[in-house]
């Protein structure tokens, strides 16, 4: 029988970001985004949880090496470590970068680094801001 199975990896990294429009008053920023309108931003310890799929390598016993998965995410979070992710980052330039945006963000770069790797799938990916705060993407059908 041929399975196909999922294999989840947990990554982390740390950044900062400010939510605000510029077409909406102060008061308007606020009223929707509280405390996170401060102009100097706040940060979080993300922790990211890439789940992909695919059928065992009869020779490995493996759907994927864990090092060539660490590769690929770890470039992508380069682009996201430690940076301010409203000026540091081009992918915010045009919207917000809360929870659900980066998770999308992160959910594109990371399917389409592994996209190198014949018959892995990125299944999901878990981002969590805080503890009690996390957003889940999967590939839209």
């Amino acid at each position: 029988m041929n399975h196909t199975i999922s294999i989840s990896k947990k990554f982390e990294f740390s950044a900062s970001h400010r939510y605000w429009r510029d077409e909406w008053s102060e008061e308007e920023n606020r009223r929707h985004f509280g405390q996170s309108t401060s102009p100097y931003g706040h940060g979080h310890n993300y922790e990211l949880h890439v789940t992909v799929r695919g059928k065992i390598d009869p020779l490995t016993g493996m759907i994927i090496n864990l090092t060539e998965l660490k590769k690929f995410v770890n470039e992508v979070l380069e682009e996201f470590d430690h940076k301010f992710l409203n000026l540091d980052t081009p992918y915010f330039k045009d919207k917000l970068p809360t929870t659900e945006n980066i998770g999308i963000i992160l959910y594109k770069l990371i399917a389409d680094r592994l996209k190198a790797l014949p018959g892995i799938t990125l299944h999901k990916l878990r981002l969590y801001e805080k503890r009690d705060l996390y957003v889940d993407v999967w590939r839209s059908e």
